[in-house]
């Protein structure tokens, strides 16, 4: 979901013109930036909490030259979920059937491998990217 999703449903459920919707999203995420700026912990019951972690100057390296670079201090918004939120979505999650994956047109409910999804026939799907980077075929 985007911010402009956001609004949508925003106004679809409160039937509220979308630069009214768009003005309302835009002061509460605003509100947050704010109190985290200020160094004050959110906490949106039965959702989760935003707080700032800090973390020291270390010596790092950049990873494709391999030269260290200084990195500096820092302080960032860290996201812990709520055992509601949690719950709610691992229970939905549980009602919602897998949709069948498919392999050339034919529903395949055979588990996924590393190489590809098996096959009713025993063989194992590997991609084989064309033009349109999505054919498929079976190999034995």
């Amino acid at each position: 979901m985007t911010k402009s999703d956001l609004i949508d449903v925003l106004c679809e459920t409160q039937k509220i013109p979308k630069g009214r919707a768009e003005l309302l999203v835009q002061t509460v995420f605003e509100s947050m930036e704010a109190a985290l700026k200020r160094g004050e912990r959110i906490e949106i019951r039965g959702f989760g909490s935003f707080e700032l972690r800090s973390y020291r100057p270390y010596e790092g390296r950049n990873p494709r030259t391999g030269v260290r670079v200084s990195v500096q201090p820092k302080r960032l918004p860290f996201f812990k979920v709520g055992k509601e939120l949690k719950e709610r979505v691992d229970a939905g999650r549980l009602r919602q059937p897998a949709s069948p994956k498919i392999l050339d047109g034919a529903p395949v409910s055979a588990p996924v491998t590393s190489t590809g999804p098996i096959t009713d026939s025993g063989t194992t799907a590997t991609s084989e990217a064309g033009p349109a980077g999505n054919a498929t075929r079976a190999t034995a």
